[in-house]
């Protein structure tokens, strides 16, 4: 085991424990294949299934396989581009059995940030879903609640703001502007700090750097 390795698989048995305290579920995966075969695992045949924007899940190839398993009811809102049909997409999800996610950062102790544009990734984090779950590298570890708000702001969304090509001053310049813009990613700051359901919220941190 090398010394990234090693420190790795200490942090996240940390992060770990931190969860559990926070009545949340948690998992620890070395590699993105270890993390894509604990999603299939913790997902029960029958199950609807849905996620938010993450390219985590994405870029994992999360949504192929679950469609090839062929036992689950996948809800594809990548498929749908009408935004009247998207609309009924997004709240197709509050009645999922299990919503997938990533996040915007975490904090060592366990409480995950995530930022919206209009919200509904971050509502049906909040409330809806019978599970969600969480896929989140190690990259996105903030020593503390106010360093994980700050690498949300600071970097995801400015990369997020030029993904979806939002006219905001981060898209100009790549920093953070605090700003009021009419098109912000920023709208909604969203800190989940305990699962009030016991294990609703279940996280899966992958010893990878994933995401933005």
């Amino acid at each position: 085991m090398t010394p990234l390795e090693t420190r790795n698989r200490l942090l996240g048995e940390k992060l770990v424990k931190n969860l559990n305290r926070r009545n949340m579920e948690a998992h620890y995966c070395p590699t993105v294949e270890d993390a894509v075969a604990k999603v299939q695992e913790l997902i029960a045949d029958g199950s609807s299934v849905t996620w938010g924007g993450s390219m985590t899940v994405r870029d994992m190839g999360i949504p192929q396989a679950l469609k090839q398993r062929g036992t689950l009811n996948v809800l594809d809102r990548d498929v749908v581009e009408d935004p009247e049909e998207k609309q009924q997409m997004y709240l197709r999800a509050f009645s999922a059995d299990v919503y997938l996610s990533s996040a915007n950062a975490i904090s060592e102790d366990g409480v995950i940030v995530n930022i919206d544009g209009n919200g509904n990734r971050v509502a049906a984090i909040t409330w809806g879903p019978k599970k969600v779950i969480f896929i989140i590298g190690l990259n996105k570890v903030a020593q503390t609640v106010e360093a994980a708000i700050a690498r949300a702001r600071s970097i995801a969304s400015p990369i997020n703001a030029q993904r979806f090509d939002i006219k905001t001053p981060c898209h100009v310049d790549g920093v953070c502007h605090n700003c009021n813009s009419p098109e912000s990613i920023c709208s909604y700051i969203h800190l989940l700090r305990n699962s009030r359901t016991p294990r609703r919220h279940t996280v899966i941190l992958v010893g990878e750097d994933l995401g933005y």
